[in-house]
């Protein structure tokens, strides 16, 4: 055998440039078998085709569940043609060497995304013929070509003009491709039946052996220095807003440590139900807060620690107006996010030409989906996503004073911003911002200490959260020192009634929310 493409098997969902090639393959003598749609778009345009029925004897059936799946087409495709017991068979059984497939699957992870899809009709979608001939074709890649990417026509077809053949590299190259597409399908399906399964893929078991599948959106300049290589990988089976679907209005590319942060002021602002502002420095909070409208959120978190917030990233979730752009444009950001920006706003913020900007869509569709995973030295870890779902007003009262109103409005602001600052997080609040942030210190007294001494407005009457137990008074101490009076924590300390008793002496109220949430 020569390598030259005498017949080739065309049969794809998406049409796209399949007539070029067509056109192309039959000006240079190539017999064109096609199945389904596919060869009706070829025949109805002009292009000689052999239907698959005609070319087997056997009719399509069972609502074209089973179309390619015959001998005739699999031996056409498998059969080695320097094995002389494997051509013998071939022509014993009537079968002639298909030496090209082109091969686009069913959109089953689009599919799976539409809105109101039944669970049916996602099924119909897992393609089985066109994977088992992918697959067949790519592994006797030393004979047949196979092509599943529409964007690989033009340099097929320009190979194929000087002797009719593909070479041996591009056959290798397009099988290499050929794997990653069916597997890629593969785990995409797998994802989808697991979240059926296990309720959105909320499970308190593991799975035995992860499959994961991200498909690279863009590369990144470095990492998070800049000797090392890096890019963004977005997950396709994602259906909700997130960080990955949002849309870069202007600046400078997304840098490895910009998402980082973008993503983590994302995660602050959508778990506050009013108009919230947050600035984001290291993947920690410098200032958050409530605000009846942009400008006011914004400059409310700002005040908490203007000096951290210099070159940070921040969220809204809610639209950014002219007015929030005046006072955005007057310091020094890497960017902004946010769920839409006004006319006027865009016209300030264009001033900021390096400045990013990026629009996400209302933030009531913002999820994390699947598992949060993190790679570690010859291994991954994997756990559920920490959402608040906790209600504060639930929390156990353990003090002789209870919250005030004010305090508890307090104290729910405080337990959401807390959850997004690095362990040991100490948080410092009023009901609408923070004061003092005590972020990521070996010991939670230092966290407590740093978070005072880092506040630019009295730390009196306002409330303090702790993302975990105390296990000693001492942060109790310096919380009372500074004028605190209301605290929310976790509790299960083995010294808790040491706690407490601490809080009452000093005439604090405190909760016990019975949930901590470290962040690593």
């Amino acid at each position: 055998m020569d390598g030259k493409i005498r017949r080739a098997l065309l049969s794809v969902f998406d049409k796209d440039g399949i007539l070029d090639l067509a056109r192309a393959l039959a000006d240079r003598g190539v017999e064109i078998l096609s199945s389904g749609g596919t060869a009706r778009l070829l025949d109805e345009n002009g292009v000689s085709v052999t239907a698959v029925p005609d070319y087997t004897g056997f009719p399509e059936m069972l609502d074209g569940r089973v179309k390619t799946l015959h001998p005739k087409i699999h031996g056409g495709i498998l059969a080695l043609r320097d094995n002389a017991r494997h051509v013998d068979d071939l022509a014993k059984n009537g079968i002639e060497p298909i030496d090209l497939v082109v091969v686009n699957l069913y959109p089953f992870e689009k599919t799976a995304r539409t809105e109101g899809i039944s669970l049916s009709d996602v099924i119909e979608m897992i393609d089985i013929g066109g994977p088992t001939m992918v697959r067949a074709a790519a592994k006797n890649y030393a004979h047949v070509g196979i092509v599943v990417d529409p964007t690989d026509y033009p340099a097929v077809i320009e190979e194929l003009t000087s002797d009719g053949a593909l070479s041996d590299a591009t056959r290798q190259r397009l099988a290499v491709k050929a794997f990653r597409h069916t597997s890629q399908y593969d785990t995409a399906v797998h994802a989808y039946l697991s979240r059926i399964e296990n309720g959105n893929g909320e499970t308190d078991e593991m799975p035995g052996r992860l499959s994961i599948d991200f498909v690279k959106a863009q590369e990144l300049r470095y990492g998070e220095n800049p000797h090392q290589r890096a890019a963004f990988y977005r997950e396709p089976a994602a259906t909700g807003l997130s960080l990955a679907s949002a849309k870069q209005l202007q600046g400078k590319e997304l840098s490895f440590n910009n998402i980082l942060d973008f993503d983590a002021a994302l995660g602050v602002v959508a778990e506050l139900d009013r108009g919230a502002c947050a600035i984001i420095k290291h993947g920690n909070p410098c200032g958050a807060a409530l605000g009846s409208d942009p400008r006011i959120a914004f400059d409310r978190a700002l005040e908490c620690d203007p000096l951290s917030a210099f070159g940070g990233v921040i969220a809204f979730n809610r639209g950014v107006d002219g007015r929030a752009a005046e006072a955005i444009a007057e310091h020094f950001f890497e960017g902004v996010i946010a769920p839409c920006f006004d006319g006027e706003a865009r016209e300030t913020l264009k001033r900021k030409k390096k400045l990013r900007l990026l629009e996400t869509g209302d933030l009531a569709g913002v999820r994390r989906e699947g598992l949060d995973l993190r790679r570690v030295s010859g291994g991954l870890l994997a756990q559920n996503w920490d959402r608040l779902d906790e209600n504060v007003r639930d929390a156990k009262v353990v003090t002789k004073k209870a919250p005030t109103e004010e305090q508890w409005q307090a104290l729910e602001f405080a337990w959401v911003i807390c959850k997004h600052v690095k362990s040991n997080a100490i948080v410092y609040t009023d009901a609408k911002r923070t004061i003092g942030i005590g972020a990521g210190q070996m010991s939670r007294v230092d966290s407590a200490r740093l978070g005072v001494e880092k506040a630019r407005s009295p730390v009196q009457d306002s409330v303090m959260a702790s993302d975990a137990f105390f296990p000693f008074r001492d942060g109790i101490d310096a919380a009372a020192g500074a004028g605190v009076a209301a605290v929310i924590q976790p509790g299960g300390s083995i010294r808790d009634e040491d706690v407490i008793a601490a809080a009452d002496e000093h005439g604090l109220a405190m909760v016990f929310t019975g949930r901590r949430h470290f962040r690593h």
